[in-house]
Protein backbone atom coordinates (compact mmCIF):
# COMPACT_ATOMS: atom_id res chain seq x y z
CA UNK A 1 0.00 0.00 0.00
CA UNK A 2 1.21 3.36 -0.79
CA UNK A 3 1.15 6.30 2.17
CA UNK A 4 -1.10 9.21 2.66
CA UNK A 5 0.25 12.67 2.83
CA UNK A 6 0.24 15.95 1.60
CA UNK A 7 -3.34 15.38 0.15
CA UNK A 8 -2.40 12.19 -1.88
CA UNK A 9 -1.56 8.44 -1.46
CA UNK A 10 2.28 7.98 -2.44
CA UNK A 11 5.16 5.37 -2.59
CA UNK A 12 8.92 5.55 -2.27
CA UNK A 13 11.92 4.00 -3.55
CA UNK A 14 12.83 2.77 0.30
CA UNK A 15 9.78 0.51 1.68
CA UNK A 16 9.28 -1.69 4.36
CA UNK A 17 7.50 -5.83 4.06
CA UNK A 18 4.68 -6.14 6.45
CA UNK A 19 4.95 -9.60 7.53
CA UNK A 20 2.26 -12.63 8.20
CA UNK A 21 3.45 -13.66 11.34
CA UNK A 22 2.47 -16.69 10.91
CA UNK A 23 4.56 -18.04 8.30
CA UNK A 24 6.87 -14.95 7.59
CA UNK A 25 5.33 -14.29 4.03
CA UNK A 26 5.32 -10.69 2.62
CA UNK A 27 1.70 -9.56 3.24
CA UNK A 28 2.62 -5.81 1.68
CA UNK A 29 4.97 -3.70 1.58
CA UNK A 30 4.53 0.22 2.58
CA UNK A 31 6.91 3.06 1.87
CA UNK A 32 9.89 3.83 4.68
CA UNK A 33 9.14 7.69 5.29
CA UNK A 34 11.91 10.29 5.65
CA UNK A 35 12.35 13.19 7.97
CA UNK A 36 11.55 15.07 5.08
CA UNK A 37 8.30 13.74 4.92
CA UNK A 38 7.28 14.13 7.96
CA UNK A 39 7.60 18.15 8.03
CA UNK A 40 5.65 17.51 4.37
CA UNK A 41 2.72 16.05 6.03
CA UNK A 42 2.90 18.38 8.88
CA UNK A 43 2.76 21.57 6.84
CA UNK A 44 0.04 19.94 4.61
CA UNK A 45 -1.71 18.92 7.99
CA UNK A 46 -2.03 22.58 9.03
CA UNK A 47 -3.63 23.37 5.91
CA UNK A 48 -6.10 20.59 7.08
CA UNK A 49 -6.51 22.29 10.10
CA UNK A 50 -7.69 25.81 8.60
CA UNK A 51 -9.98 23.29 6.68
CA UNK A 52 -11.45 21.66 9.71
CA UNK A 53 -12.50 25.49 11.06
CA UNK A 54 -14.67 25.53 8.54
CA UNK A 55 -16.30 22.40 9.59
CA UNK A 56 -19.60 22.78 12.23
CA UNK A 57 -19.95 19.82 14.83
CA UNK A 58 -22.67 18.77 12.69
CA UNK A 59 -20.34 18.29 9.61
CA UNK A 60 -18.01 16.38 11.70
CA UNK A 61 -20.36 13.91 13.17
CA UNK A 62 -22.30 13.30 9.78
CA UNK A 63 -18.76 12.51 8.45
CA UNK A 64 -17.84 10.08 11.25
CA UNK A 65 -20.95 8.41 11.15
CA UNK A 66 -20.72 7.99 7.40
CA UNK A 67 -17.02 6.53 8.71
CA UNK A 68 -19.17 3.90 11.14
CA UNK A 69 -20.80 2.83 7.83
CA UNK A 70 -17.91 2.25 5.91
CA UNK A 71 -16.28 0.39 8.60
CA UNK A 72 -19.47 -1.82 8.55
CA UNK A 73 -19.55 -2.24 5.26
CA UNK A 74 -15.82 -3.07 5.34
CA UNK A 75 -15.69 -5.23 8.50
CA UNK A 76 -14.48 -8.32 6.57
CA UNK A 77 -12.10 -7.13 5.08
CA UNK A 78 -10.45 -4.65 7.70
CA UNK A 79 -10.82 -8.00 10.03
CA UNK A 80 -8.51 -10.58 7.59
CA UNK A 81 -6.10 -7.31 7.46
CA UNK A 82 -5.35 -7.26 11.26
CA UNK A 83 -5.29 -10.73 11.04
CA UNK A 84 -2.63 -11.17 8.34
CA UNK A 85 -0.38 -8.69 10.10
CA UNK A 86 -0.51 -8.69 13.53
CA UNK A 87 -1.22 -12.31 14.20
CA UNK A 88 -4.77 -12.39 16.14
CA UNK A 89 -6.94 -14.91 15.61
CA UNK A 90 -9.64 -13.86 13.04
CA UNK A 91 -12.65 -14.11 15.34
CA UNK A 92 -11.06 -11.76 17.27
CA UNK A 93 -10.25 -9.64 13.82
CA UNK A 94 -13.80 -9.36 13.60
CA UNK A 95 -14.30 -8.17 16.90
CA UNK A 96 -11.70 -5.60 16.84
CA UNK A 97 -13.35 -4.06 13.41
CA UNK A 98 -17.36 -3.82 15.27
CA UNK A 99 -15.22 -1.76 18.27
CA UNK A 100 -13.85 0.18 16.17
CA UNK A 101 -17.02 1.15 14.16
CA UNK A 102 -18.74 1.44 17.98
CA UNK A 103 -15.11 3.99 18.83
CA UNK A 104 -15.69 6.02 15.96
CA UNK A 105 -19.97 6.11 16.20
CA UNK A 106 -19.15 7.44 20.25
CA UNK A 107 -16.60 9.72 18.53
CA UNK A 108 -19.16 11.25 15.95
CA UNK A 109 -21.64 11.50 19.12
CA UNK A 110 -19.38 13.51 21.43
CA UNK A 111 -18.47 16.09 18.15
CA UNK A 112 -21.46 17.14 19.17
CA UNK A 113 -21.22 17.56 22.92
CA UNK A 114 -17.84 19.83 23.25
CA UNK A 115 -19.60 21.73 26.67
CA UNK A 116 -18.04 24.41 28.13
CA UNK A 117 -17.86 25.57 31.58
CA UNK A 118 -19.53 28.71 33.37
CA UNK A 119 -17.54 30.26 36.63
CA UNK A 120 -19.02 32.33 38.92
CA UNK A 121 -16.45 35.24 39.66
CA UNK A 122 -18.42 37.04 42.49
CA UNK A 123 -15.98 35.55 45.52
CA UNK A 124 -13.59 38.35 45.24
CA UNK A 125 -14.78 41.65 46.40
CA UNK A 126 -15.92 44.13 43.40
CA UNK A 127 -16.62 41.21 41.24
CA UNK A 128 -20.70 41.15 41.76
CA UNK A 129 -23.12 39.87 38.82
CA UNK A 130 -19.69 39.13 36.97
CA UNK A 131 -18.78 35.28 35.36
CA UNK A 132 -15.80 33.60 33.40
CA UNK A 133 -16.61 31.07 30.90
CA UNK A 134 -14.19 28.78 29.18
CA UNK A 135 -14.61 27.40 25.31
CA UNK A 136 -13.40 24.51 23.74
CA UNK A 137 -11.20 24.62 21.22
CA UNK A 138 -8.73 22.09 18.77
CA UNK A 139 -5.35 22.12 19.77
CA UNK A 140 -4.19 22.33 16.17
CA UNK A 141 -1.96 19.58 14.84
CA UNK A 142 -2.24 15.76 16.53
CA UNK A 143 0.07 13.61 16.07
CA UNK A 144 -0.54 10.26 17.02
CA UNK A 145 0.99 7.26 16.77
CA UNK A 146 -0.11 3.47 17.80
CA UNK A 147 1.11 0.23 18.70
CA UNK A 148 0.59 -3.42 17.04
CA UNK A 149 -1.26 -5.36 19.17
CA UNK A 150 -5.07 -3.22 18.21
CA UNK A 151 -3.62 -2.17 14.64
CA UNK A 152 -6.95 -0.95 13.85
CA UNK A 153 -9.18 0.34 16.87
CA UNK A 154 -6.50 1.99 18.90
CA UNK A 155 -6.00 4.13 15.78
CA UNK A 156 -9.63 5.18 16.25
CA UNK A 157 -8.97 6.17 19.52
CA UNK A 158 -6.66 8.45 18.43
CA UNK A 159 -8.44 9.37 15.08
CA UNK A 160 -11.92 9.48 15.77
CA UNK A 161 -11.96 11.83 18.71
CA UNK A 162 -9.16 14.45 17.10
CA UNK A 163 -10.83 14.99 14.16
CA UNK A 164 -14.06 15.33 16.01
CA UNK A 165 -12.89 17.95 17.88
CA UNK A 166 -11.99 19.99 14.73
CA UNK A 167 -7.91 19.08 15.10
CA UNK A 168 -5.59 17.48 12.13
CA UNK A 169 -4.33 14.69 12.53
CA UNK A 170 -0.67 13.23 11.50
CA UNK A 171 -0.83 9.35 12.24
CA UNK A 172 2.37 7.40 12.57
CA UNK A 173 1.08 3.52 12.68
CA UNK A 174 2.87 0.63 14.23
CA UNK A 175 5.84 -0.34 11.44
CA UNK A 176 4.50 -3.65 12.02
CA UNK A 177 1.27 -3.40 11.33
CA UNK A 178 0.36 -0.17 8.97
CA UNK A 179 -2.01 -1.82 6.97
CA UNK A 180 -5.18 -1.12 9.19
CA UNK A 181 -4.17 2.16 9.74
CA UNK A 182 -4.00 2.96 5.75
CA UNK A 183 -7.01 1.80 5.16
CA UNK A 184 -9.06 3.43 8.22
CA UNK A 185 -7.36 6.65 6.95
CA UNK A 186 -8.78 6.19 3.32
CA UNK A 187 -12.01 5.09 5.00
CA UNK A 188 -12.37 8.77 7.00
CA UNK A 189 -11.29 10.21 3.28
CA UNK A 190 -14.20 8.69 1.59
CA UNK A 191 -16.37 9.60 4.57
CA UNK A 192 -15.90 13.27 3.54
CA UNK A 193 -13.04 14.77 5.74
CA UNK A 194 -10.89 17.80 3.99
CA UNK A 195 -8.24 15.82 1.87
CA UNK A 196 -5.33 17.66 4.20
CA UNK A 197 -7.40 16.90 7.76
CA UNK A 198 -5.86 13.63 7.80
CA UNK A 199 -1.96 12.42 6.97
CA UNK A 200 -0.93 8.90 7.53
CA UNK A 201 2.98 8.22 7.39
CA UNK A 202 4.92 4.58 7.34
CA UNK A 203 8.02 4.01 8.55
CA UNK A 204 10.74 3.22 11.60
CA UNK A 205 9.81 4.78 14.95
CA UNK A 206 13.16 6.42 15.28
CA UNK A 207 13.14 7.83 12.09
CA UNK A 208 9.34 8.61 11.75
CA UNK A 209 8.33 9.06 15.10
CA UNK A 210 10.57 11.43 16.33
CA UNK A 211 10.83 13.83 14.12
CA UNK A 212 7.19 13.77 14.38
CA UNK A 213 7.34 14.34 17.87
CA UNK A 214 9.61 17.08 17.94
CA UNK A 215 7.77 18.65 15.23
CA UNK A 216 7.15 22.25 16.69
CA UNK A 217 3.64 22.66 15.13
CA UNK A 218 2.55 19.60 16.04
CA UNK A 219 0.87 20.72 19.72
CA UNK A 220 -0.65 17.34 21.10
CA UNK A 221 0.94 13.72 21.04
CA UNK A 222 -1.32 10.86 21.69
CA UNK A 223 1.09 7.11 22.19
CA UNK A 224 -0.40 3.85 23.05
CA UNK A 225 2.99 1.56 23.88
CA UNK A 226 5.96 0.98 25.81
CA UNK A 227 6.77 2.42 28.84
CA UNK A 228 10.14 3.04 27.76
CA UNK A 229 8.99 4.72 24.65
CA UNK A 230 6.75 7.09 26.49
CA UNK A 231 9.20 8.17 28.34
CA UNK A 232 11.38 9.14 25.43
CA UNK A 233 8.75 10.74 23.69
CA UNK A 234 7.71 13.01 26.99
CA UNK A 235 11.32 14.02 26.92
CA UNK A 236 11.54 14.66 23.07
CA UNK A 237 8.12 16.47 22.92
CA UNK A 238 8.81 19.57 25.32
CA UNK A 239 5.80 21.85 26.30
CA UNK A 240 3.31 19.82 24.08
CA UNK A 241 0.35 18.29 25.64
CA UNK A 242 0.84 14.67 25.74
CA UNK A 243 -1.43 11.83 26.22
CA UNK A 244 0.73 7.97 27.15
CA UNK A 245 -1.57 4.67 27.73
CA UNK A 246 1.50 2.84 27.88
CA UNK A 247 2.18 -0.70 29.68
CA UNK A 248 0.80 -3.03 32.65
CA UNK A 249 0.72 -6.22 34.48
CA UNK A 250 -2.07 -6.77 35.61
CA UNK A 251 -3.25 -9.16 38.38
CA UNK A 252 -6.57 -11.56 39.31
CA UNK A 253 -7.44 -12.33 42.54
CA UNK A 254 -9.28 -15.08 43.45
CA UNK A 255 -11.17 -15.33 46.60
CA UNK A 256 -12.74 -18.44 48.17
CA UNK A 257 -16.30 -18.06 47.22
CA UNK A 258 -15.37 -17.83 43.56
CA UNK A 259 -16.96 -20.29 41.14
CA UNK A 260 -13.90 -21.31 39.64
CA UNK A 261 -15.24 -22.58 36.27
CA UNK A 262 -16.03 -19.27 35.49
CA UNK A 263 -12.78 -17.89 36.65
CA UNK A 264 -11.28 -20.35 34.47
CA UNK A 265 -13.07 -19.55 31.62
CA UNK A 266 -12.36 -15.51 32.37
CA UNK A 267 -8.35 -16.19 32.71
CA UNK A 268 -7.99 -17.67 29.55
CA UNK A 269 -10.19 -15.25 28.09
CA UNK A 270 -8.27 -12.45 29.39
CA UNK A 271 -5.39 -14.28 29.80
CA UNK A 272 -4.83 -15.36 26.06
CA UNK A 273 -6.61 -12.92 23.78
CA UNK A 274 -4.61 -11.83 20.95
CA UNK A 275 -1.70 -14.33 22.83
CA UNK A 276 -1.43 -12.64 25.39
CA UNK A 277 -0.49 -9.19 23.76
CA UNK A 278 -3.06 -7.23 25.46
CA UNK A 279 -1.80 -4.10 28.26
CA UNK A 280 -5.13 -5.33 30.12
CA UNK A 281 -3.81 -9.08 29.76
CA UNK A 282 -3.83 -10.81 33.33
CA UNK A 283 -0.72 -11.97 33.79
CA UNK A 284 -0.68 -12.39 37.60
CA UNK A 285 -3.13 -15.08 38.94
CA UNK A 286 -3.36 -14.34 42.83
CA UNK A 287 -5.44 -17.37 44.51
CA UNK A 288 -6.40 -17.71 47.95
CA UNK A 289 -4.64 -20.91 49.56
CA UNK A 290 -8.08 -23.13 50.59
CA UNK A 291 -8.12 -23.13 46.57
CA UNK A 292 -5.23 -23.00 44.88
CA UNK A 293 -5.31 -26.44 43.71
CA UNK A 294 -8.95 -26.41 42.99
CA UNK A 295 -8.61 -23.67 40.55
CA UNK A 296 -5.56 -25.22 38.70
CA UNK A 297 -7.26 -28.54 37.90
CA UNK A 298 -10.41 -26.06 36.72
CA UNK A 299 -7.86 -24.07 35.14
CA UNK A 300 -5.72 -26.78 33.19
CA UNK A 301 -8.26 -28.14 30.98
CA UNK A 302 -9.61 -25.08 29.74
CA UNK A 303 -6.26 -23.82 28.37
CA UNK A 304 -5.32 -27.03 27.00
CA UNK A 305 -8.84 -26.41 24.55
CA UNK A 306 -7.18 -23.65 22.86
CA UNK A 307 -6.97 -24.89 19.22
CA UNK A 308 -3.55 -23.13 18.20
CA UNK A 309 -2.56 -22.51 14.68
CA UNK A 310 -3.12 -20.60 11.34
CA UNK A 311 -5.30 -17.31 12.65
CA UNK A 312 -6.91 -16.70 9.74
CA UNK A 313 -8.97 -20.02 10.09
CA UNK A 314 -12.54 -19.77 12.28
CA UNK A 315 -11.30 -22.75 14.28
CA UNK A 316 -8.23 -21.05 15.85
CA UNK A 317 -8.50 -19.24 19.12
CA UNK A 318 -4.66 -18.59 19.63
CA UNK A 319 -2.43 -17.80 16.64
CA UNK A 320 1.26 -16.25 16.52
CA UNK A 321 2.94 -13.62 18.21
CA UNK A 322 3.77 -11.06 16.48
CA UNK A 323 7.49 -11.41 16.16
CA UNK A 324 9.31 -14.25 16.50
CA UNK A 325 11.94 -12.17 18.91
CA UNK A 326 8.97 -11.84 21.03
CA UNK A 327 7.95 -15.65 21.28
CA UNK A 328 12.12 -16.07 22.18
CA UNK A 329 11.53 -13.67 25.10
CA UNK A 330 8.21 -15.30 26.21
CA UNK A 331 9.92 -18.93 26.20
CA UNK A 332 13.26 -17.44 27.95
CA UNK A 333 11.34 -15.88 30.54
CA UNK A 334 9.20 -19.00 31.30
CA UNK A 335 12.07 -21.22 31.49
CA UNK A 336 13.49 -18.82 33.69
CA UNK A 337 10.79 -18.97 36.29
CA UNK A 338 10.94 -22.70 36.09
CA UNK A 339 14.38 -23.19 36.71
CA UNK A 340 13.85 -20.73 39.64
CA UNK A 341 11.24 -23.02 41.21
CA UNK A 342 8.11 -22.40 39.69
CA UNK A 343 6.00 -25.18 37.67
CA UNK A 344 5.01 -25.09 34.17
CA UNK A 345 1.69 -26.72 34.12
CA UNK A 346 0.86 -26.66 30.76
CA UNK A 347 2.49 -25.04 27.32
CA UNK A 348 5.41 -23.24 27.08
CA UNK A 349 6.91 -24.71 23.90
CA UNK A 350 7.63 -22.68 21.13
CA UNK A 351 6.92 -22.84 17.05
CA UNK A 352 8.71 -19.60 15.70
CA UNK A 353 6.49 -16.93 16.18
CA UNK A 354 4.02 -19.18 18.49
CA UNK A 355 4.07 -19.88 22.01
CA UNK A 356 1.48 -22.38 23.31
CA UNK A 357 -0.64 -21.29 26.26
CA UNK A 358 1.54 -21.42 29.15
CA UNK A 359 0.54 -21.99 32.55
CA UNK A 360 2.82 -21.34 35.27
CA UNK A 361 2.41 -22.39 39.40
CA UNK A 362 3.95 -21.63 42.21
CA UNK A 363 5.48 -18.56 40.82
CA UNK A 364 7.33 -16.04 43.00
CA UNK A 365 6.52 -12.21 42.90
CA UNK A 366 10.41 -11.76 42.26
CA UNK A 367 10.32 -13.88 39.12
CA UNK A 368 11.13 -11.66 36.23
CA UNK A 369 7.65 -13.17 34.84
CA UNK A 370 5.74 -11.78 37.84
CA UNK A 371 6.91 -8.69 38.22
CA UNK A 372 7.55 -7.26 34.45
CA UNK A 373 5.03 -6.74 31.51
CA UNK A 374 5.31 -10.34 29.57
CA UNK A 375 2.96 -9.49 26.72
CA UNK A 376 2.64 -12.59 26.12
CA UNK A 377 0.17 -16.15 26.39
CA UNK A 378 1.32 -16.96 29.47
CA UNK A 379 -0.84 -16.23 33.03
CA UNK A 380 1.54 -17.33 36.30
CA UNK A 381 -0.38 -18.33 39.58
Amino acid sequence: MKMYLNGEWVSRDNVQEVLNPYDGSVVDTVPSASVEDVATAVDSAERGFKEMKTLSAHDRYSFLMKAAELIEERKEDLARTITLEEGKVISEGRVEADRCKQTIIVSAEEAKRLQSEVLPLDAAPGNEGKFGFTLRVPVGIVGAISPFNFPLNLVAHKVGPALAAGNAVVLKPASDTPLSALKLTEIMLDAGFPSEAIQCITGPGGTVGNALVSNIKVRKITFTGSQEVGEQICKTAGLKKVTMELGSNSPLVVLPDADLEKVAQATTQSGFSNAGQVCISTQRVIVDQSVYGDYLDALVPVVESLTIGNPIDDPVKLGPMVREGDAVRVSEWINEAVSSGARLLTGGERDKAIVSPAIIADAKPDMRICKEELFGPAVTV
